[in-house]
């Protein structure tokens, strides 16, 4: 059947929609940075906070969010969350068409649009079980699945090829067109969307310290979400020198710097392929230790980075770092998927995506303070040790001597 899920019209124009705004997202991730540095030039600490106020809002509402998407419809969320973030970064071309664009703007528009996203993505995510059937759910996630991948790959190389020929400004114009369109796919979607039942006493506080205290009382969950935290927080200390270190120390282009980061990411679709035959092989859990320690072993061969030749080890610290976040992303969430009861799914995904994700904005912040005292390539190397040392998390905990994950686990908590 080559059609499938995609044969579901409803769901075609949600993942049109989905892609449509994730090579948005990623055209604002290459172009936004790029606009500090060649247009506004902003010091390095001033680029990270770029990327702090882009992902402060998962630090401060992502477990509210949550509970609060369980209990209202999910399609206006997305519809009104895509507009509004068009509105938004459309404002960032006509700031700098009046030649009145500055920093200050730029840190406004990324925080409020942070918020938006993190109800995008909280209502995307709950969304699917309200439109499809139970047997429709697996092969319409890895259809929305692939879209991040697809994204990460186009949307690096052509935001660095649309900045170098249309400017960073006219990049993140390009990217509010993305949102309209985006939400005029999820308008057109015709199922009817039924509203939740409201709960006979909801309590906030309760609900989301049982997503906590399950994650945090698990011997197997509390390392996974440990090392999470450990390895996002210097990931995004890395990524928000990187586009300063490529610019200022490398010399390269917004064009090369797309081109290159591509080649990388490259590596994402081909995990998506060869996760479950590792898994096979090694075991979830081994697999899920190496890719850890793969992703360290990446992010420090960054700060080997230099001109000519030694743009190699770009390419394969990305190449290698895409390999093992994919691999590391697919095993996470089938073992928590294994060890979590029916009934707690929601709070613990939630509660998973906040240790990651809370970590962000605090590891944007962390790098440019590491590159204003230390300088860049430091930075870099820094983060890298600091990450492959987050794998221990995962080394000496009861993970290193299991193959499989026992589904009797989840019953015994």
């Amino acid at each position: 059947m080559t059609s499938g899920i995609l044969g579901h019209a409803d769901f075609r124009r949600l993942w049109i929609a989905d892609l449509l705004s994730q090579l948005g997202g990623r055209l604002g991730m290459m172009a936004t940075p790029l606009l500090a540095v060649l247009t506004l030039n902003a010091t390095t600490f001033q680029v990270s906070l770029l990327r702090t106020c882009e992902t402060a809002a998962w630090l401060l509402l992502g477990l509210f969010a949550g509970a609060w998407i369980d209990r209202i419809r999910c399609l206006p969320v997305l519809v009104w969350a895509d507009l509004g973030r068009a509105l938004l970064f459309g404002s960032i071309p006509v700031a700098a068409w009046f030649g009145v664009l500055t920093l200050a703007q730029l840190y406004a528009v990324l925080a409020v649009a942070g918020v938006l996203t993190v109800l995008f993505d909280v209502a995307h995510s709950a969304y699917p079980p309200r439109l499809l059937a139970p047997e429709q759910l697996l092969p319409g996630n890895a259809k929305l699945a692939a879209n991040h991948s697809f994204a990460a790959v186009v949307g690096a190389g052509a935001g660095g090829f649309l900045v170098q020929w249309l400017s960073a400004a006219v990049t993140l114009g390009l990217n509010a067109v993305g949102f309209i369109w985006s939400a005029l796919w999820l308008r057109s979607i015709r199922t009817p969307e039924p509203r939740p039942a409201a709960a006979a006493k909801p309590n906030l506080r309760r609900e989301i310290g049982e997503g906590l205290g399950y994650v945090f009382r698990h011997p197997l969950l509390r390392p996974i979400a440990l090392n999470t935290t450990t390895t996002m927080l210097f990931q995004s200390a890395s990524g928000a020198v990187m586009v300063v270190f490529l610019v200022r120390e490398v010399g390269l282009s917004p064009s090369t710097i797309g081109l290159l980061s591509m080649a990388g990411l490259l590596g994402a679709l081909a995990a998506a392929w060869f996760t479950e035959r590792l898994s096979a092989r090694l075991g979830e859990a081994r697999a899920l230790l190496w890719s850890a320690v793969g992703i360290g072993v990446a992010f420090s061969l960054q700060a080997l980075t230099g001109p000519g030749w030694r743009l190699a080890w770009y390419v394969l610290a990305m190449l290698l770092a895409a390999i093992c976040i994919i691999v590391c992303y697919i095993l996470q969430i089938s073992i928590r998927q294994r060890l979590c009861p029916p009934e707690l799914q929601g709070r613990v995904s939630a509660t998973m995506s906040f240790v990651a994700w809370g970590a962000a904005p605090i590891g944007s912040l962390l790098g440019g303070l590491l590159g204003t005292a230390f300088g860049l390539r430091p930075t870099l190397l820094i983060s890298g040790v600091a990450t492959l040392l987050g794998s221990a998390w995962l080394i000496f905990s009861p993970l290193r001597s299991l193959r499989r994950i026992p589904v009797a686990v989840a019953s015994e908590q």
